[in-house]
């Protein structure tokens, strides 16, 4: 009897479609579930800011713009999104806070969050 060693060509062709499909599941999925990750990230940063504003607001009778260095994004948020901060003089006052997505990035193609003073969110089938 002949002992059989190795596999042969049909095998390894065989298990190298399933492992190609199952990659271009799964790619894909991983993916969405990082960009969805990285927009709730941007999503808490922002309702912090906007905690932040109304604060400074207390305290200075006015809204701050992005130049202020409390409004600064975190590094790994800052790495993903420019952040424009609008102010409305009034009356009354009012802010919008808008991420975009920087060109180059994971979030790269993602679409503009935004926030206002009223608490309201745009696009709201991403909040």
């Amino acid at each position: 009897m002949k002992v059989q060693r190795g596999f042969t060509l049909i095998e390894l062709m065989v298990t190298l479609v399933i492992v190609a499909i199952l990659a271009s599941i799964a790619i894909p999925s991983y993916r969405e579930y990082v960009l969805r990750g990285n927009r709730r990230a941007a999503q808490a940063a922002m309702m912090e800011l906007a905690t932040r504003q109304h604060q400074f607001f207390a305290a200075n009778r006015e809204f701050a713009d992005e130049t202020v260095p409390a409004f600064a994004l975190p590094p790994e948020i800052a790495d993903k999104y420019t952040l424009d901060i609008d102010l409305d003089a009034g009356p009354p006052p009012a802010f919008t806070i808008e991420l975009a997505p920087k060109s180059g990035s994971p979030m790269d193609g993602d679409v503009t969050l935004t926030l206002n003073s009223d608490g309201v969110k745009t696009p709201a089938g991403k909040w």
